[in-house]
C-alpha cells in the first residue's frame, strides 16, 4: 500500500505499508502507520510462527512473538 500524488507542485510518492509471502510466511517489511499490523493479522487467525517482522534484523525478531524467518 503506498500514498502518491501531488501536493502543491511537489511530488508525492511512499509506501504506508509493504508485506511479502515468502516460505507461506507474511513478511512485515513496513508498517507507516501506528497499527499493530501483526496483532491484527493474529486476530484474523494467522499463527504468530507465520509471521515475520522483516523490518527488524534477525537477532532482534528472536525477542518478538513472531517468527524469525
Amino acid at each position: 500500500m503506498i500514498y502518491i500524488g501531488w501536493q502543491n507542485r511537489r511530488r508525492v510518492f511512499g509506501p504506508v505499508m509493504h508485506f511479502d509471502i515468502k516460505n507461506s510466511k507474511i513478511w512485515i517489511q513496513w508498517n507507516g502507520t501506528q497499527e499493530d499490523v501483526g496483532e491484527q493479522l493474529t486476530a484474523m487467525g494467522v499463527p504468530k510462527h507465520d509471521i515475520v517482522v522483516g523490518f527488524h534484523p534477525p537477532y532482534i525478531r528472536q525477542y518478538t512473538d513472531y517468527a524469525v524467518s
